[in-house]
């Protein structure tokens, strides 16, 4: 036992001293953050409803999404699975990458373009999907937009 609070004595000074190190870094010399800009939303599901809400969405998000790759609106979209979710933790991770801030902005025009491919009978029953379906099984519980980091 006094060999593992050594060890994390250890541990702990050694990342007090390699932090200073670290807040020298300047950005675009030693690191440069991504143009793209991923938007990732966690979800939480009731227990036994995976599969129901996995059809749900390729009928309506991934569906979406694909129109929206299509029109080049976003670049990439992906779901994963938390394989060790712990109390709160969130079941889904729902994820749209795009190639640039710009492409987060909502305008009328990209918005007609959208609907025109997707159409409206498309969007009317996504709606009664979310209304139906969503709000009994799951809860979105955070979203962020994050950017990579990498350093030189």
């Amino acid at each position: 036992m006094k060999r593992v609070h050594t060890l994390l004595l250890t541990l702990g000074l050694s990342l007090l001293v390699a932090a200073p190190a670290s807040a020298q870094l300047e950005p675009w010399k030693d690191y440069e953050a991504s143009s793209a800009v991923w938007h990732l939303t966690t979800v939480n599901l009731e227990p036994g409803t995976l599969g129901i809400y996995l059809e749900g969405l390729k009928q309506t998000w991934v569906a979406a999404n694909e129109v929206s790759k299509q029109l080049g609106h976003i670049e990439e979209y992906a779901i994963y699975a938390n394989q060790a979710p712990a109390g709160e933790d969130f079941d889904l991770l729902l994820v749209i990458k795009m190639a640039k801030t710009a492409d987060m902005e909502q305008t009328r025009e990209r918005y007609n373009e959208f609907m025109a491919a997707w159409g409206e009978k498309n969007q009317a029953n996504s709606n009664k999907t979310v209304l139906e379906l969503y709000n009994e099984i799951r809860e979105i519980t955070g979203e962020a937009f994050v950017r990579e980091i990498t350093i030189k």
